[in-house]
């Protein structure tokens, strides 16, 4: 009976995960590429721990694009995000990394319905933005100040 639960866990576990094989994945880089996804996963390796300070967003009819910058300090930390085109959401996991108490909601987005921070363990948080309609995504980072940097358009 004990090796049943061990299958039925392992069959459940293997039904949410991620199929990596399917999944467009990139490395952030430093700068704009302005190659707009709508799927797929993306990490930084960097090893710096950050404090999510502050999350805003400008939306500019002329640019086409809602730009999402998320304020994390003194360092960009080692993140991996996924791009669910299916769920219209992006997560993004922060390692070393906490969230300021003085964190505002993000404000009159056009294409963001909500942004959720969650406390993973100690030093891990994972960021859920929920969007309104199936949209497109550049993501990059900057480092002085460092900043993760989504831009969003459909």
């Amino acid at each position: 009976m004990k090796y049943l639960w061990i299958l039925v866990g392992l069959i459940s576990f293997s039904a949410l995960a991620q199929n990596l094989n399917e999944e467009r994945i990139w490395k952030l880089v430093s700068r704009k590429k302005a190659i707009y996804l709508s799927h797929g996963v993306f990490h930084i390796n960097q090893g710096g721990s950050a404090a999510i300070e502050t999350i805003r967003s400008s939306f500019v009819a002329d640019r086409g694009y809602e730009r999402v910058v998320i304020d994390l300090g003194s360092t960009v930390p080692r993140l991996y995000g996924h791009i669910s085109e299916g769920e219209k959401k992006i997560s993004v996991d922060f390692f070393n990394t906490s969230v300021s108490p003085q964190l505002k909601s993000l404000q009159n987005s056009k294409y963001v319905k909500s942004v959720d921070f969650l406390a993973v363990e100690k030093n891990q948080v994972t960021m859920e933005m929920n969007l309104k309609s199936k949209v497109n995504f550049d993501v990059f980072y900057l480092e002085n100040p460092a900043r993760l940097v989504i831009d969003i358009r459909p």
